[in-house]
């Protein structure tokens, strides 16, 4: 019964992003509705929220011409949670938990975080302007 259990839960979860295209899938799925469609900040939810989402094609711009690698993947894997959202960021953070892949931060180090962040973060990259 406990094993029916855990498969009915694991065919619920969405599978581990591997590209861009994934990243871009999972911040339409998980971010858009607060930071827009167009990553600008201008979601529908960004009325509700204490502190305005973040214009997230200009990330680079607002850090000297550099993508903040090590800021972006502590927010959202929860290792820096915002108080707007009321708890980890996203709410379904556990989605983004996890540890078993490195990305290298803007210093070179790498980081330790799951395979949907490091997809997010790609696809964050890939839209600064």
């Amino acid at each position: 019964m406990r094993a029916l259990f855990a498969l009915v839960l694991c065919l619920g979860q969405p599978l581990a992003a591997q590209d861009t295209d994934d990243g871009e899938r999972l911040f339409r799925l998980h971010c858009a509705a607060c930071h827009g469609a167009d990553a600008e900040g201008q979601g529908p939810m960004a009325p509700v929220l204490l502190i305005q989402p973040s214009d997230l094609t200009a990330l680079s711009t607002k850090n000297d011409g550099k993508f903040p690698v090590y800021r972006i993947v502590k927010r959202i894997d929860g290792r820096d949670p915002l108080v707007s959202h009321g708890s980890d960021m996203p709410v379904y953070g556990w989605f983004f938990e996890g540890a078993g892949v490195a990305i290298p931060a803007e210093t070179g180090q790498p980081i330790m975080t799951s395979q949907p962040v490091v997809d997010l973060v790609d696809w964050l990259r890939s839209i600064q302007d």
